[in-house]
């Protein structure tokens, strides 16, 4: 069945995508400022709709009570874990007492996560009016499907929202919820692409820039992964006191991952340029070689220069953006047959 989408339902797709990516930046900003556990509760903060602030507007007690809220979340959610086989993580959670310490009131850490809260309030309610104006007006089985999934991993993300603040930040509970929002980041690029009808016009590319398409995509998603690994590992040796000039030989085995695979990504993508201008000169080929050239330069500063933390969004921004654009192109390049874009 063929529908006719609204301007304003298309318009809707393509506002949800943009604030899809906002959280992804909101969220690195408050990684890179320290500003994850502003917030103790989920999803108020400090109880409030609208957080203080000042302390003096929080009860004298403030860190006992959210100490103690934080405690009864994580038995909870470790019962969970122990129900699914994962008790060792269980067992590692409920011994470690450092989660249950709460930081002292700062104002500006505090509204930093309360607005990339907000970011995401607009991501949800994105989703989950596409979601009713698909089941109110425009019934096709792939929408229904896409719409409802996308519904659906973003409630278990808001969920493991709530789990990484009682878990304190947890390394491992922030790589999966990165791996949630490509999940959702690539269920509605596939809204998007179905409601504007670009999934029709498929892109004429030759068989090696498909594979290598898909071959980037791949290795980009571990990239990001890794990357978030090497910030966790970077985390943690702030914390022992050491300072940049010792992180490269302390970093480990993620690190030089990492670094290896930016290497193969852009002699991949290099090659693939190089066939595209050869061949069908397909634009959102040379968009994504272009973002990759940006994404690298940024992980050098980040290596090798003592550069600003905005540094640190700004890299995490052109991989999403480049996994975003990579995934497109792979999706469009289904058959041979088609149109150039």
């Amino acid at each position: 069945m063929n529908f006719t989408y609204s301007r304003f339902f298309i318009s809707l797709n393509w506002t949800t995508l943009v604030f899809i990516y906002l959280v992804v930046i909101a969220g690195s900003f408050v990684r890179i400022t320290g500003a994850g556990m502003g917030c103790p509760d989920w999803p108020k903060c400090f109880g409030q709709y609208i957080p203080p602030t000042n302390e003096n507007a929080l009860p004298p007690d403030y860190k006992d009570i959210y100490a103690s809220k934080r405690g009864k979340k994580i038995e909870r959610f470790a019962s969970f874990l122990d129900k699914i086989g994962f008790s060792d993580i269980a067992i590692k959670l409920r011994n470690d007492k450092s989660l249950l310490i709460e930081q002292d009131f700062n104002a500006k850490k505090t509204w930093t996560e309360y607005i990339n809260r907000l970011f995401g309030v607009l991501a949800g309610f994105g989703v989950l009016f596409i979601f009713v104006s698909v089941l109110r007006k425009y019934r096709s089985k792939k929408l229904v499907l896409l719409a409802t999934s996308n519904l659906i991993i973003l409630v278990v993300q808001a969920w493991f929202g709530s789990i990484v603040v009682a878990t304190n930040l947890v390394p491992w509970t922030i790589t999966v919820h990165l791996f949630l929002a490509l999940v959702i980041i690539m269920l509605q690029l596939l809204l998007v692409m179905e409601v504007s009808n670009t999934q029709s016009k498929k892109i004429m590319a030759t068989s090696k820039i498909k594979s290598f398409i898909w071959i980037v995509l791949l290795i980009t998603f571990v990239q990001l992964f890794l990357g978030t690994q090497v910030r966790e590992s970077i985390d943690v040796l702030v914390k022992q006191g050491y300072t940049r000039e010792y992180w490269v030989n302390h970093l480990g085995l993620p690190f030089f991952i990492h670094r290896s695979f930016s290497w193969i990504v852009l002699i991949g993508m290099g090659y693939m340029f190089w066939l595209n201008k050869k061949s069908e000169n397909v634009q959102i080929v040379s968009t994504s070689f272009y973002i990759l050239i940006a994404e690298i330069l940024t992980g050098v500063l980040l290596a090798y220069a003592d550069m600003p933390g905005l540094v640190q969004t700004a890299h995490l921004l052109f991989a999403t953006v480049m996994f975003g654009v990579l995934f497109t192109a792979a999706i469009r390049f289904g058959k041979k047959e088609g149109i150039n874009a």
